[in-house]
């Protein structure tokens, strides 16, 4: 049989998480962000999930055609533009929506000859320092794209670098508004902290919402918050089973360097998971996992192929019973995504999107 490793999509999660973005931003539209593999979760598996939103974000031409491979005929935005003139080429044929955050990608559209005008969002630089125009030179680079007969409409978008945070988003959507108030065109600013905080602010919100993380069930302002104070559910479910079990003695160790040491009789179980999974190698002794629904942690190191977890609250567990590193376990439980990310020393977006290519995905 194979190795007891998989990873499971939830479809009625991802469209659980697009309603609970659109009640936080009424009558706002929402891009679902596909990025990075719709971080980590695979294109095609989310589709079904994710086909109610009004649009799909992304970076990649090879992702924007994976979409219209789909049989999605609505709006694609390139996130970060054009990369080389000859981009341009894909975006007029795939009737893609791109970024200009640069006066180079200006030039590239005064070159590019096309008998379709392109839709274009000209990105501010409101603060993160990132990608786009500073403040003061916004209107002269508006200016150059609208005199351009290769731009038909001009969006304007920002991002927000502390949505998620106690310095908030009032700077930067302050300057956002004194330079953008008398420009036409749609706008959009928020990415998901944004839209889960301050969405019901119609400024915020705006005509376009971008929310990323908190589509896949992870909370954007986590620790402060958890996604089930967002209302949030998993998207994905990392689950193993159990494929040995150890009974120690006080003073026995556990796993490479020895880095922990039982102080009493204890039962472990051995997980077929490891960081060749994707699972992180710094989610060390204490890091939650779920067996068969219930609590626990694990004890020693995590390697390559296995981690060790402490039995003592599973009396019960043994050879092939199921354990849940993260999201939903078979009993309704979930573990959130975020709590073995933080003790790992990272950030859920990096675990889903670290998912090694030797587990086996399923959609639900």
């Amino acid at each position: 049989m194979p190795r007891p490793i998989q990873a499971t999509i939830h479809t009625e999660s991802l469209r659980h998480n697009l309603a609970r973005i659109r009640l936080a931003a009424p009558d706002a539209k929402v891009w679902g962000v596909v990025k990075a593999n719709a971080y980590g979760h695979g294109i095609e598996r989310v589709w079904e999930g994710m086909r109610g939103a009004d649009g799909f974000a992304l970076l990649d031409l090879q992702e924007a055609e994976r979409v219209r491979a789909l049989g999605w005929r609505g709006p694609i935005l390139l996130l970060e533009g054009v990369f080389e003139a000859r981009d341009l080429e894909l975006c007029s044929r795939l009737n893609l929506w791109h970024t200009v955050h640069c006066d180079e990608q200006i030039d590239m559209l005064a070159t590019h000859k096309t008998h379709q005008p392109h839709r274009v969002f000209l990105k501010m630089n409101s603060g993160m320092n990132r990608l786009g125009f500073a403040p003061q030179r916004f209107r002269g680079a508006w200016t150059r794209l609208d005199a351009l007969p290769q731009v038909d409409e001009i969006s304007l978008m920002t991002h927000f670098s502390d949505a998620d945070g106690p310095r908030g988003i009032a700077q930067q959507v302050k300057v956002f508004e004194d330079i953008t108030r008398d420009l036409p065109g749609e706008r959009t600013l928020s990415n998901s902290a944004a839209s889960l905080r301050f969405g019901a602010e119609p400024m915020v919100r705006a005509d376009w919402v971008r929310p990323g993380i908190a589509v896949y069930g992870s909370a954007p302002d986590f620790p402060d918050h958890d996604a089930a104070h967002w209302n949030l559910l998993p998207a994905m479910t990392l689950a193993s089973r159990i494929i040995g079990v150890q009974h120690l003695a006080a003073d026995d160790t556990v796993g490479y360097g020895s880095n922990f040491t039982a102080d009493g009789p204890l039962r472990i179980g051995v997980v077929a998971c490891g960081y060749a999974d994707g699972y992180p190698r710094h989610c060390n002794t204490g890091t939650p996992v779920l067996v068969d629904g219930v609590r626990t942690r694990i004890v020693g190191r995590v390697s390559m192929d296995m981690i060790t977890v402490d039995l003592s609250p599973v009396p019960h567990a043994a050879l092939g019973t199921e354990v849940t590193l993260w999201g939903r376990a078979s009993n309704g439980t979930v573990l959130p995504i975020d709590e073995p990310a933080r003790a790992g020393g990272t950030v859920g977006y990096e675990l889903m999107c670290a998912l090694a290519q030797r587990v086996p995905v399923a959609v639900e």
